[in-house]
């Protein structure tokens, strides 16, 4: 079998920037979602905007590559150099689209762990926490979460809930006090998940080259189930792949 003319790392910056639609406000986490935003604006959201938690948002990529949000090059050229307090404020208000989180563990309603491994009173592991993940994950329209697929990262239930998902399923984020957002995609390096159904329960939405159906749900610590038009994940194409390397020119995040 010939190589992918692309990386699964680049796959999945590229599947992350597809999440971003035109004149969107996003809300950027660390990693990955720093260059998908940039691949974004220069191929399909010409007017996203993209907010930092660390009070920067922007109209368009850097100028150069971003190893962190708060560097420099991020600052250069912004839109709107605040603090902390005025870009999280954006969230309450309903005014965020979508927002990018990580974590160690997410489970089948789309709960993020990002705290404690075990009985968080005498925890296994202890992990970093929220960060501003949870308040992207409750107030931001919806949440796209980005993790590698392993079968203990993708459980039954959480350790942990850090960032609310869609809590017990159905209508029980609503209830909590939650009226709008939830998991609207899960990228992993394997393929995207997407909730379905009156529980909202996550079901595989696309599997990428190299991988199987078979080989997702292996990975995968419930009964995965299948969304009814789940397919291969569409491959890069010529101008999103142009767009990365844009992005990401010392290919630091490829």
């Amino acid at each position: 079998m010939s190589q992918a003319p692309y990386s699964t790392q680049e796959l999945m910056i590229i599947a992350t920037a597809r999440e971003i639609a035109n004149r969107e406000v996003v809300f950027i986490g660390m990693r990955l979602p720093i260059t998908a935003f940039g691949v974004a604006t220069l191929t399909r959201a010409p007017d996203a905007i993209g907010l930092f938690e660390v009070g920067l948002a922007r109209r368009q990529p850097a100028l150069g590559t971003l190893q962190t949000m708060s560097d420099p090059l991020n600052q250069l050229g912004a839109a709107w150099a605040s603090g902390l307090l005025q870009v999280m404020g954006t969230l309450p208000g309903g005014r965020v689209d979508a927002g990018f989180i990580g974590g160690a563990e997410i489970d089948r309603f789309g709960n993020v762990n990002s705290s404690y491994i075990g009985d968080w009173r005498k925890p296994k592991v202890k992990l970093p926490g929220s960060g501003g993940a949870a308040d992207i994950a409750g107030m931001a329209k919806r949440m796209v979460v980005i993790m590698n697929h392993e079968k203990h990262r993708f459980v039954e239930r959480v350790s942990y809930i850090t960032s609310p998902g869609g809590l017990a399923g159905g209508d029980s984020r609503s209830r909590a006090g939650l009226p709008w957002g939830g998991v609207g995609a899960v990228i992993t390096d394997r393929a995207i998940l997407r909730p379905f159904g009156p529980e909202r329960e996550l079901h595989l939405a696309s599997y990428h080259p190299g991988h199987s159906i078979a080989d997702v749900c292996d990975h995968t610590g419930w009964n995965l189930k299948l969304l009814p038009d789940c397919a291969p994940t569409p491959e890069p194409t010529a101008a999103e792949i142009e767009a990365l390397h844009r992005v990401d020119r010392d290919g630091f995040w490829r």
